[in-house]
């Protein structure tokens, strides 16, 4: 796939993931609400980065990939805090300014990771970081998931979504970031390990 067509696609899911029916569904379901996280940071910041990483030289050993990699985790974990996950299923300007944090650190990490992928230690430094977001997203979503309880009780729309439960309704939220954000991160920390290796032994 050309990177002009991978910035086309990137587009065209951030588009429905941010203008479709995820948005209205936010406040009645945690499943929702992840399906929407995750087209956002696990496939369409992905395509973006893959797209404009071409046309970047980002300059970077192991720090710049390890502050943009912490940075995500603090955006990512500090929004699944009760006060501010209520928060962003209440109102919408708060849903914006999430999604838009959302966006904007899953990019940095990507174009990071992806700008430096030609060079050795960039590459490395890259790796690490797509390693440590897939390890935290997964961390995240297994506690979501196995939770015996609602973590986000007192939402409004606490019903679930489809007729699931409030327990049930979190738990394929948890799936949903296992499957989707730990995997794709998981799986781009290994496409560039993997060319660290090969320059390594050639």
């Amino acid at each position: 796939m050309s990177t002009r067509v991978m910035g086309i696609v990137g587009l065209a899911v951030l588009a429905f993931a941010w203008a479709g029916p995820l948005p209205r569904l936010v406040a009645q379901s945690f499943a929702a609400h992840m399906w929407l996280h995750m087209l956002v940071v696990g496939v369409a910041v992905p395509l973006l980065a893959a797209a404009l990483a071409t046309r970047l030289a980002i300059t970077s050993a192991l720090a710049l990939p390890v502050v943009v990699s912490l940075l995500d985790f603090l955006v990512v974990w500090g929004w699944h805090a009760p006060a501010l996950h209520h928060a962003s299923r209440s109102e919408p300007l708060v849903l914006v300014v999430e999604q838009a944090s959302f966006f904007i650190v899953s990019l940095l990490v990507w174009l990071v990771a992806l700008s430096g992928s030609d060079r050795g230690n960039a590459a490395l430094g890259g790796a690490v970081a797509l390693f440590f977001t897939s390890m935290h997203m997964t961390l995240l979503g297994a506690l979501l998931g196995l939770a015996p309880r609602p973590l986000y009780a007192g939402h409004h729309g606490s019903e679930g979504w489809l007729g699931l439960s409030p327990l049930a309704d979190q738990q394929v939220g948890g799936v949903v970031m296992l499957a989707v954000g730990g995997v794709v991160y998981l799986l781009g920390g290994l496409l560039l390990m993997a060319r660290v290796l090969r320059r390594a032994s050639a």
